[in-house]
């Protein structure tokens, strides 16, 4: 495991995130350094702090310096060329990550598009960089060395874009096939290591890999279960997190739209996080469902590790979520089973109240008047 320094917020959330991060990555935190502002123009950090990190890095000599933030390039290279250090923000640590988890070949060429989207966005800083001989080795500084770059990176991503609409076509004759074999979806949603794959597999008696790492799942998974004597399809899908940059979403977008064409969204919600960390999470998966194109009124809130939190706080959140008029939300425990069966059937309940109002709406509205009122 490569060792690493890890800039990041003085902030519990912020801080517990980011080392998760890095531990999903493969990174081990060998010291922490924590800042109220991370935006200084040049460095991201004063000078200040920057001469504490550069004893810090000879003295520890990591492999890496993390930064739980965005750099711009000229951000990134100022910092690389004081610490003699690769440095990675949280946009290329996010996209290790993906290229470690992605295991299916559509979620494959998704990172890739998100790599080369990253790439693409930094393009015209490197170019300036290089071309005023700051980064010695970065191509040459002709013209048609740059137009190489640019063309090369269109190209490929091009060509990944070709490759997952084709994907999504394949998707698209697969939900098809299901609305005419009359099969109602389930979709889970959450954010990340909120315990998605964890109840999943109960509902379905799959094994999929799950742990308290992030980003366990990166591809979408669909699989049959039975509710009350009745056949219905669920999929697990990739997991949301906070400060995602558009880009990501968007190339994820094939797997993600499964989201809009499902009956009903479970989200899944860790209701033993911190009431912080809990509204936090909660924001970021309706503004990432919002961005998708999701209607909240086909999602049900699942309080998941209701095991790990007392009535009392439960139900305070519940509040805070103005959620306790509504019959859409229950508490479970994917991991002990907790309120499982009662899940199941609010799932159906609400599916089947879904269809018997549409098959009503489209009656009144092909209902015609004789008399023309």
């Amino acid at each position: 495991m490569n060792s690493a320094i890890l800039i990041t917020y003085d902030k519990e959330d912020a801080i517990n995130e980011a080392l998760g991060l890095c531990d999903a990555a493969g990174y081990q935190i060998v010291h922490t350094i924590t800042q109220n502002f991370l935006k200084k123009p040049k460095y991201g950090i004063s000078s200040g702090v920057l001469e504490n990190l550069q004893d810090l890095t000879e003295k520890l000599r990591p492999d890496v310096i993390i930064y739980d933030e965005i750099l711009k390039p000229s951000q990134n290279y100022n910092l690389a060329s004081a610490l003699h250090r690769e440095i990675l923000d949280r946009e290329s640590l996010i996209l290790e990550i993906f290229e470690s988890r992605a295991s299916s070949s559509e979620s494959k060429l998704q990172v890739k598009l998100a790599q080369l989207r990253y790439e693409m966005a930094r393009a015209k800083e490197r170019v300036r960089l290089s071309r005023i001989g700051e980064q010695p080795g970065f191509m040459g500084i002709g013209q048609f060395e740059v137009d190489v770059y640019y063309n090369d990176i269109k190209h490929r991503m091009q060509t990944i874009k070709s490759k997952l609409e084709k994907a999504g076509k394949q998707r698209e004759l697969h939900r098809q096939s299901r609305k005419r074999q009359g099969f109602k979806t389930i979709s889970l949603a959450g954010y990340t290591s909120a315990g998605k794959t964890t109840l999943f597999n109960k509902l379905t008696g799959e094994s999929k890999d799950q742990s308290k790492e992030l980003f366990t799942t990166l591809s979408t998974t669909t699989r049959r279960i039975t509710i009350e004597h009745e056949p219905f399809l669920i999929a697990d899908t990739v997991g949301f997190i906070s400060k995602l940059p558009a880009y990501m979403i968007e190339a994820f977008k094939s797997t993600l739209e499964e989201l809009i064409y499902t009956d009903v969204i479970v989200l899944v919600i860790d209701v033993s996080d911190s009431l912080f960390d809990f509204k936090k999470k909660f924001a970021s998966c309706m503004r990432t469902l919002s961005e998708v194109g999701v209607e909240r009124d086909v999602v049900i809130f699942v309080l998941n590790k209701s095991d790990l939190a007392s009535n009392y706080e439960i139900n305070e959140k519940v509040k805070i979520l103005n959620l306790q008029d509504s019959k859409k939300w229950i508490a479970v425990s994917a991991l002990v089973g907790k309120n499982l069966n009662e899940l199941k059937i609010l799932v159906k309940n609400i599916i089947e109240n879904q269809s018997s109002s549409n098959y009503n709406n489209k009656i009144v509205k092909e209902f015609k008047d004789p008399y023309g009122n």
